[in-house]
């Protein structure tokens, strides 16, 4: 009895297995050159000729488009990771492929899918609970901790050259818009500009509007400012419903021109009542309205976005309105200087000098827009990691040395684990090691070597010691400022555990007919998707990829 249609394919068994491992080592293959501080960056091309280069695992792994269902579930580890804390992202990929690897093994070994799976969740929760035995306390006040917190994200990427500079703006842009509630880094903006190098870059306590005074008339700058935020327009009220006016008369037809002009003056007025310097205006003003506003001496910008009026509002103390009618004097914010500034080639307002600046924008320069663009990526990194760090007030030393330690640990108390999981928790404890191995492989390094003197030095108790990438040395990786938060390695542990033990528990794959053709896979078990990178067939999007990885 046939039940599924003639176009459908089916993969069974080992053979959907196989299919779907292979598919999750080939995604993390493709980004493991990218870790550590001597990591390589990719190139991607996209079908429009766009470029990005990156060695930012979540940004690689958006832009190559995958297809194949098994290698999505690793990309959304990396999305999640991203959402979560904003780095480890490549970590957590990579970990998630290598337990697919050590899981192939057992597999093949008759170890059952359901008993690797309970056997890696077992480890993962004794992994997170021994990273938090192990954590470093870290507070708000620590601010060269925080710095070299933010350092070590930026490693190994665009902003490396410029880190000391771009550290310190980090932290103090952090800082600056922490309130009781928490951090909502959303407060801090990021203005790119091409021109100049990274250490140009500076921090603006306040907001930065990528727009220009509405009259040539109007003042260029004003010192100690009274500022007005209206989400409206300046412009003469039109009817809800469609109207027709017929003039018999030129003096009718003067009548109501005057009549819209009033209109305008009266609007323009309750702005001067209130004594009002700068308005921000979130839709149009009127070309008579922009005149007596000029002749006020107010500087009007207008078509200013939601997000800007909502960064205006926290920094300067200001009220968004919706009607000028209801405007007061108490609905006004204040700032030491708004001004029309040349940035990069561009004209834009700067509103600074803030009491108590709520909301800041961070100005990344760099001498071409791929090198801005990896910048803010950078920076994006920082922000989460620092931001984790103030809210968590917890972190590890970096180089290898939470996995080195984990995988320690986690041998010992496979003993203690009966039946066959403990081949799954010591399993685990293999793949952990996967990323001193990559870090010493990525510096060029022997990575056997490597490991085994990582191993004798955390025998002997030393938890924080961790692989130097630029001298193959092992030193102590909390001395030397190397650290990240706690949250990002329970985090990259517990996505890439779920995200490969539910591939694991995976033994069919069942294609409707728009996906035959090798997508996902064929009855052979799969045979055209070698675990090579550019060339996997279940992976249409990213063969296109090949070269250039």
């Amino acid at each position: 009895m046939i039940v599924l249609s003639e176009d459908s394919q089916r993969t069974s068994g080992k053979d959907a297995q196989e299919m779907n491992i292979t598919a999750g080592k080939a995604v993390a293959e493709s980004v493991r050159t990218t870790l550590g501080p001597k990591g390589m960056d990719k190139m991607l091309v996209d079908s429009s000729g766009g470029v990005v280069v990156t060695n930012d695992g979540v940004t690689i792994l958006k832009e190559m488009d995958i297809d194949h269902p098994a290698a999505n579930m690793i990309v959304e580890v990396s999305e999640t990771q991203e959402e979560e804390v904003g780095d480890g992202t490549t970590t957590a990929v990579v970990v998630g492929g290598e337990l697919l690897d050590q899981a192939e093994e057992l597999v093949e070994a008759d170890v059952h899918p359901t008993t690797i799976a309970q056997g890696y969740r077992a480890a993962a929760e004794k992994a997170k609970e021994i990273l938090t035995e192990e954590a470093i306390e870290v507070t708000a006040d620590d601010y060269d901790t925080l710095t070299k917190i933010a350092e070590t994200a930026m490693t190994g990427k665009g902003a490396e050259t410029a880190k000391d500079t771009l550290a310190e703006l980090v932290v103090d842009a952090l800082l600056a818009v922490q309130d009781e509630s928490g951090i909502d880094a959303d407060n801090v903006s990021i203005e790119k500009v091409v021109g100049g190098s990274i250490e140009n870059s500076e921090l603006i306590e306040g907001v930065i509007v990528d727009k220009e005074r509405v009259d040539e008339n109007m003042p260029y700058a004003v010192e100690d400012a009274d500022v007005a935020l209206f989400d409206g327009a300046i412009e003469v009220k039109e009817t809800e419903i469609d109207a027709e006016v017929n003039v018999t008369d030129p003096d009718q037809l003067q009548q109501f021109m005057e009549q819209e002009e009033k209109q305008l003056r009266e609007m323009v007025d309750q702005l001067v009542d209130v004594g009002a310097d700068v308005v921000f205006v979130g839709d149009g003003i009127d070309d008579i309205a922009q005149h007596y506003l000029a002749q006020q001496g107010i500087l009007a910008v207008r078509r200013a976005k939601s997000d800007d009026l909502k960064a205006l509002a926290r920094s300067t103390g200001a009220t968004v309105v919706s009607s000028l009618d209801d405007i007061e004097a108490d609905d006004l914010g204040f700032a030491g200087s708004v001004a029309q500034k040349d940035i990069g080639g561009d004209e834009r307002i700067f509103v600074e000098d803030v009491e108590e600046a709520r909301s800041v924008t961070l100005v990344l320069r760099g001498g071409t827009d791929h090198v801005v663009d990896e910048l803010e990526r950078a920076i994006d990194d920082s922000i989460g990691v620092v931001r984790t760090t103030l809210l968590d007030g917890q972190v590890l030393p970096g180089g290898g040395a939470p996995e080195t330690e984990l995988a320690l640990q986690l041998r010992a108390f496979a003993d203690s684990v009966g039946g066959r999981e403990q081949l799954a928790v010591e399993a685990f404890a293999d793949a952990l090691e996967v990323i001193p191995r990559t870090l010493a492989e990525n510096a060029g390094l022997d990575p056997i070597d490597s490991l085994v003197d990582l191993r004798a030095t955390h025998d002997g108790g030393a938890f924080t010691s961790g692989l130097d990438a630029y001298t193959g040395d092992i030193i102590d990786m909390e001395e030397e400022g190397v650290v990240e938060p706690l949250r990002v390695k329970t985090q990259a542990i517990e996505s890439a555990t779920e995200a490969a033990t539910m591939i694991l528990r995976i033994d069919d794959v069942i294609a409707a007919g728009d996906l035959a053709g090798g997508q996902v896979g064929d009855d052979d078990g799969g045979d055209e998707m070698p675990p090579g990178g550019g060339g996997m067939g279940g992976m249409g999007g990213m063969g296109g990829m090949g070269g250039a990885m």
